[in-house]
């Protein structure tokens, strides 16, 4: 970015549980194994057209854990941008901690992830968002400055406040509409 550009404003997703069908328990360790949630590509493309930037903030401890290798990583991430471009939209930015829980300052809550993408990208994070499905979600947003959460109902009982909640990630793209409504 230049010294005469405005920083954009954003939308951080949240991978497992929003932009992909949650896979329970465990991880999704094979690209095959990669489904978008129903929904997901119409949200993310209205959000590119209402001028935000796409960013995915994930957590990915399996690759810490040695469940999967970086590069298969690397190819479930290829998988979902290639998915969503066949839709007319992808993720301007990708940002994974792929450490083990305790051992990094990447791992949401904290904000790390959210301000690497700032600096990379020029994001305006006092009029960004953060659409997520767990309190640590949430509480990332709160802890870098970015002031407007949406939380997509999941098994985990929520205690971090999000300003919008949706029962599924299909209701996203209703909600953008009636918040941002096109002149």
């Amino acid at each position: 970015m230049t010294a005469t550009e405005t920083p954009h404003p954003a939308f951080f997703f949240d991978r497992d549980g929003v932009v992909n069908v949650s896979p329970g328990a465990g991880y999704v360790l094979r690209p095959e194994d990669f489904h978008l949630s129903p929904g997901i590509a119409g949200a993310l493309a209205w959000c590119k057209k209402a001028g935000f930037k796409l960013i995915l903030v994930t957590s990915q401890q399996g690759v810490g854990k040695g469940l999967m290798s970086q590069e298969t990583l690397d190819a479930i991430h290829a998988r979902m941008q290639a998915m969503l471009a066949e839709q007319g939209t992808a993720f301007d930015g990708i940002y994974a901690c792929t450490h083990l829980s305790g051992t990094c300052t990447c791992r949401k809550p904290g904000p790390e992830m959210i301000f690497r993408a700032r600096d990379d990208h020029g994001l305006d994070l006092g009029r960004s968002w953060l659409v997520g499905d767990h309190d640590r979600d949430i509480q990332m947003a709160k802890n870098a400055g970015v002031p407007h959460t949406i939380r997509i109902l999941s098994h985990h009982e929520p205690r971090v406040a999000a300003d919008h909640t949706l029962a599924s990630v299909a209701e996203l793209e209703d909600l953008l509409q009636r918040l941002f409504p096109r002149s």
